[in-house]
């Protein structure tokens, strides 16, 4: 009887389970990225993030070096996950133009979207000294590489003009686009990305045109729509002036 009762009080032993190390890292990761966002570098602490993602602060620390490494991973998710989908649209895209202008718009939106990571790669990332022996910095350089394989093929097809050093190329355009919105990013007024990238798309392109070269089919598409929009303006300006002239002749 006394064995019977002892093994009915016997609770069964609750089962602990474990998230795999993968998902546990990017949980943390996640979180991470939430709270940088919110608050900054300097103001985000681990054992918030560490709070929020469910984990003890030594878990974090288990999984990485310790806040800047944990930005760093962060950025680099952050980037790998940009360039995928880079990838997917980019190859549905053509014409030089197109291309050109998808990537440069794409960029802006980015920045436009997300002011918050883009602060912290410019202010903190890149002002560091560990900087170029970061995985973040090839990526960076993957990333402007995509429109800069855009520029390559349109020279090597005679579209654009042989010769012009492509380290140029990238300066103007990303050293133009960052110029462009800096005061964005220290929340002075806003912009378009739509406006802005063809603005830069055209500068560009223009520059880099070879003379005699047929222009992008992109491009041509654009003026002939722009060509139909003033004639439809010309039209309905001289529907009044017709409209006159027929009540004139009537009388």
């Amino acid at each position: 009887m006394r064995n019977a009762q002892a093994v009915s009080n016997i609770q069964p032993r609750r089962q602990i389970y474990r998230l795999p190390r993968a998902q546990r890292v990017a949980d943390i990761m996640l979180t991470a990225r939430a709270v940088f966002r919110e608050k900054g570098y300097n103001d985000a602490v681990i054992a918030e993030i560490a709070l929020r993602a469910g984990v003890v602060e030594g878990t974090v620390y288990r999984y990485f070096a310790g806040k800047r490494d944990l930005l760093i991973k962060v950025v680099e998710h952050w980037y790998e996950e940009m360039l995928t989908d880079y990838d997917r649209q980019l190859h549905g895209i053509r014409g030089t133009w197109n291309r050109l202008r998808f990537m440069i718009w794409r960029h802006l939106t980015v920045i436009h979207n997300d002011p918050a990571m883009c602060r912290l790669i410019f202010n903190e990332l890149r002002s560091g000294a560990e900087y170029r022996e970061t995985a973040v910095f090839e990526l960076n350089r993957e990333y402007t590489n995509r429109t800069l394989a855009i520029v390559q093929d349109a020279m090597d097809s005679g579209e654009f003009r042989g010769g012009i050093p492509l380290r140029i190329v990238r300066d103007m355009i990303y050293g133009g686009v960052e110029h462009h919105i800096w005061a964005f990013l220290r929340g002075e007024g806003d912009f378009s990305p739509e406006e802005s990238a063809d603005g830069i798309t055209d500068i560009i392109y223009r520059g880099l045109v070879r003379p005699g070269a047929a222009i992008d089919r992109g491009e041509q598409a654009i003026r002939r729509l722009e060509e139909v929009a003033e004639r439809l303006e010309q039209a309905s300006a001289l529907v009044p002036e017709i409209s006159r002239t027929i009540g004139n002749a009537s009388c």
